[in-house]
């Protein structure tokens, strides 16, 4: 009897503290990057499902920074690649230095006009500290310091298991030996 009451208060204990979504169901993290949602930078959806089996490089992109010129380079590591299975995914964030403050229609226009940007594109996103989008905490929870982004345009690469392969820092260009190199090897 004892036992059985000690069981019911841990089970209930364990529940009570289990975090739960909106609906009240326990949350899950996702064991791959395919279970990730965003918003798309036209306010749809836009599901990480859609990339299953790619290689794809989730970059935090900024407007006004001094790495923005990397656009250029990400679109040209786009262009090159895509035929091979590789996407990249740019996720626009005002986390560092108020550098992205516009709003998505003008971050849109603003990729559009100066870079070209075929790219696909999220919203707005958070991408560092406690508020920062789930992907962000599941690749910082599985690579560490490196996955978290330091500053604008830093880089996370995905392989075509849905698992984080490494992050590479804002200075690493697209161009970058050592990030060309990760690319080549999980593709």
């Amino acid at each position: 009897m004892l036992r059985s009451i000690a069981l019911s208060a841990f089970v209930a204990t364990v529940a009570f503290a289990a975090p739960t979504d909106q609906a009240g169901a326990a949350e899950s993290v996702p064991s791959v990057a395919y279970g990730f949602k965003f918003t798309d930078i036209e306010g749809g959806n836009l599901s990480m499902e859609q990339f299953r089996g790619k290689v794809v490089l989730v970059v935090n992109t900024a407007s006004q920074c001094g790495f923005t010129p990397q656009y250029d380079g990400l679109e040209k590591l786009y262009t090159d690649y895509k035929a091979k299975g590789f996407v990249i995914l740019g996720v626009p964030s005002n986390d560092f230095g108020g550098q992205e403050p516009g709003s998505n229609a003008e971050i849109k226009k603003f990729c559009s006009v100066n870079f070209n940007i075929d790219f696909p594109m999220a919203a707005k996103a958070v991408v560092k500290g406690d508020k920062a989008h789930p992907f962000y905490k599941w690749t910082k929870a599985k690579l560490g310091a490196q996955a978290e982004p330091k500053w604008n345009f830093h880089k996370i690469l995905i392989g075509r298991d849905g698992q984080p392969i490494a992050g590479f820092g804002s200075m690493v260009k697209p161009s970058d030996k050592v990030l060309l190199t990760a690319i080549n090897k999980a593709l």
